[in-house]
């Protein structure tokens, strides 16, 4: 399932730039391109989950957070008008809470999970109780995107370039981005970040989980933190695996994003 875009009026899916690279979508957004983003429909998701259940398949969706998008009401919709006509079958709806790679590590976990045997009442039992220990923290060092989005003032976002502030943010326990902190240069921002993963990883500095990074656009940026994160977490499961924002959230923040992601304490504001 994907969520669609305009892209100055046409239309892409957003695939992770199967269609359209990613690269191309931040640059003509920085030249100016409008940007929009549309929810799954009903019918959309009416439609797979159908074609899950006549194969004789059980289904768990977990979907983008309820924060950001209206996705999860039209997932539980269509799973109101199936579970009558396929009583035998069983469908799960999980609103994640999370979003872009946060998501994607909630996901790949499930995968494991089910891999290893546990069965869908137990996956969906287990995304329920574990889903706010995902933690995202982030940043941007362009404000233009937020301001042309209306997520802070013109005012804000000027002086916010003038001064080189690069807002630290992060994903409340409603699934909402939330400003935290206003750190002035990047260097510092990019060492406040893994700070962040130092005081909320699970069992700290010798946090054994997998951790997640995507940016658009600034691979430097995200290689230093993960750089950093190596060092510092050195029973780190594997290293740290870079992606590209894609352009659902791209769409709203723009090149200059990076985002951190790995499993924590309980998100509790």
């Amino acid at each position: 399932m994907c969520f669609h875009y305009m892209l100055d009026g046409v239309e892409y899916p957003g695939d992770m730039g199967v269609t359209l690279p990613v690269e191309e979508l931040f640059r003509r957004m920085s030249d100016g391109a409008e940007t929009k983003t549309a929810q799954i429909s009903v019918e959309a998701y009416r439609t797979h989950f159908e074609s899950m259940l006549k194969e004789g398949r059980d289904v768990l969706h977990v979907t983008l957070s309820t924060g950001l998008t209206g996705t999860y009401n039209s997932a539980c919709i269509a799973r109101e008008e199936l579970v009558e006509k396929y009583p035998e079958r069983k469908i799960y709806v999980v609103d994640s809470l999370g979003a872009s790679s946060g998501y994607g590590l909630i996901m790949e976990t499930l995968a494991d999970l089910r891999d290893a045997g546990k069965t869908i009442d137990e996956l969906y039992q287990w995304v329920e109780a574990n889903k706010l220990r995902m933690h995202h923290c982030f940043f941007s060092t362009d404000l233009s995107f937020y301001v042309r989005g209306g997520r802070i003032s013109k005012a804000a976002g000027l002086v916010g370039t003038m001064l080189n502030v690069c807002p630290l943010l992060n994903m409340d326990k409603e699934g909402r981005l939330t400003p935290r902190e206003k750190i002035r240069g990047k260097r510092r921002v990019l060492k406040r970040i893994v700070e962040q993963m130092e005081a909320h990883a699970q069992q700290g500095l010798d946090y054994s989980g997998k951790c997640f990074i995507c940016h658009s656009v600034c691979m430097e940026d995200a290689q230093a933190v993960a750089a950093m994160v190596e060092e510092g977490f050195p029973k780190l499961r594997g290293n740290v695996e870079i992606f590209s924002i894609g352009a659902t959230i791209g769409s709203h923040t723009g090149p200059g994003t990076m985002a951190l992601f790995f499993w924590g304490d309980q998100r509790m504001d």
